[in-house]
């Protein structure tokens, strides 16, 4: 997770990112609309999702697990409710959507989520098997797939996982921006 200074100084950006998985050593920058039409839609779900976790002052990041066009999970950060550190989006949409799969590897699905993916959470989705990771703003100081260090490029990992980055990303960037621009005004905890 991104510190309220990390944001301010500019940590989250909208640089729209596409790599090959079949070439993964290919970074290839993309214009920042998406190729497929519904990656916009389901972004603005997972920024309704982002939402949800704003409202419960948590990180306002959202995540959701689609195949073939239908949800199969979501999940908005939750670690302060839960007081537990894995209860990030993407985690909690994974697991939603292999509890309702009754299996947890996620083949042929896509990740969508607001925000790059921190190593933890790449790294489920790795083992997950997802096809697709989908994201909106980049995260200089804690992204995984670009924006500090870069797992799904890892030559030695056997699974590759296409990822797009900059989806929405000024929108997401944005939601991310103004939830800290908030926690930096209250002088002495939430309101």
């Amino acid at each position: 997770m991104m510190t309220e200074r990390e944001i301010a100084l500019g940590a989250v950006r909208p640089a729209p990112i596409r790599y090959n998985r079949h070439s993964p050593t290919v970074r290839v920058a993309v214009p920042s609309t998406p190729t497929v039409g519904s990656d916009v839609d389901f972004m603005h779900r997972a920024m309704e999702l982002a939402r949800r976790a704003e409202s419960a002052n948590e990180v306002p990041v959202g995540a959701l697990v689609v195949q073939n066009g239908e949800v199969l999970g979501e999940g908005w950060n939750r670690p302060i409710a839960t007081q537990d550190p894995t209860a990030h989006a993407e985690i909690v949409a994974l697991r939603a959507a292999a509890s309702r799969r009754q299996n947890y590897r996620l083949e042929q699905a896509t990740l969508y989520v607001t925000l790059e993916p921190c190593p933890m959470c790449i790294g489920a989705a790795l083992n997950a098997r997802i096809m697709r990771v989908v994201f909106g703003a980049s995260d200089l100081k804690a992204g995984a797939c670009g924006g500090l260090i870069d797992v799904p490029r890892t030559p030695r990992i056997s699974h590759r996982i296409d990822v797009f980055g900059g989806v929405c990303s000024e929108e997401c960037a944005l939601l991310l921006r103004r939830f800290f621009e908030v926690r930096r005004s209250w002088k002495c905890g939430p309101p």
